[in-house]
């Protein structure tokens, strides 16, 4: 990350709270566009937090809606508007409280995208006390697929330590990195053990997560550009599924 772009940020830093999560609560918004009622498009359900709802992008810019808009024009099949269910700062138990308002238990979609964990590492909690968290989210995600783990995809967590959020308030990257690698550990062994498909962004976020171009204004969350990789990525697993 170039120096001369850090200044530009701690404005907008120094203005986040001091707050639990990632960022200041006034910033937090849900997600949860309800599929178009047609039964013959095939519906999908996203669960996570910030790196879901896309902080700080419009719809079209989040990675939910751009695998939809990409499965819609390179598919034979057509796909609903994405199901989201998502807020800034959400940990795993603040996700199942988010289904729980939701009030979807019982219904089923042909697809299930997972991708949380980093507010609890963020918060400092355990990845012992994650590891059992995680694998009951899993589970609930597989209950959405309708059992069909076959049509259910976990994402890896970026290591957000990388950013210029990250290096104004001068943390260990190196520590980031780690805990974010042992989260990670637990996501991709709980996803094989559940034979359900694991897609690491990690790789390409560290290695161009920090770029201006990749980033929204507050120096922490994706832009639409990164958001694109990640599309590609879940893209090529998705189509290999048979819906």
């Amino acid at each position: 990350m170039k120096i001369f772009f850090l200044p530009l940020l701690l404005l907008g830093i120094i203005s986040c709270n001091s707050s639990k999560n990632m960022l200041p609560t006034d910033s937090d918004s849900s997600m949860s566009n309800n599929p178009t009622d047609n039964s013959e498009q095939l519906t999908y359900l996203a669960l996570g937090d910030s790196y879901t709802i896309g902080e700080g992008v419009n719809d079209a810019g989040r990675y939910p809606s751009q695998l939809v808009a990409k499965l819609n024009s390179e598919t034979d099949r057509s796909w609903s508007s994405p199901k989201v269910i998502a807020r800034t700062g959400w940990t795993v138990d603040e996700l199942e409280q988010g289904i729980i308002r939701e009030e979807i238990t019982g219904k089923t979609f042909d697809l299930v995208t997972l991708l949380i964990g980093v507010n609890n590492q963020y918060r400092g909690r355990s990845v012992k006390d994650f590891e059992k968290e995680f694998e009951a989210m899993l589970s609930r995600a597989i209950s959405f697929a309708g059992e069909n783990r076959n049509h259910v995809v976990v994402i890896s967590i970026p290591d957000w330590g990388i950013t210029p959020f990250a290096q104004a308030k001068d943390l260990d990257q190196a520590k980031v990195a780690r805990e974010i690698n042992a989260y990670n550990l637990v996501c991709k062994t709980i996803s094989e053990k559940y034979e359900v498909a694991y897609v690491d962004i990690t790789k390409e976020y560290r290695e161009g997560g920090d770029q201006l171009e990749m980033l929204v204004a507050d120096g922490l969350h994706p832009s639409a550009r990164m958001y694109e990789v990640w599309t590609k990525k879940l893209y090529e697993q998705v189509k290999k599924f048979n819906f």
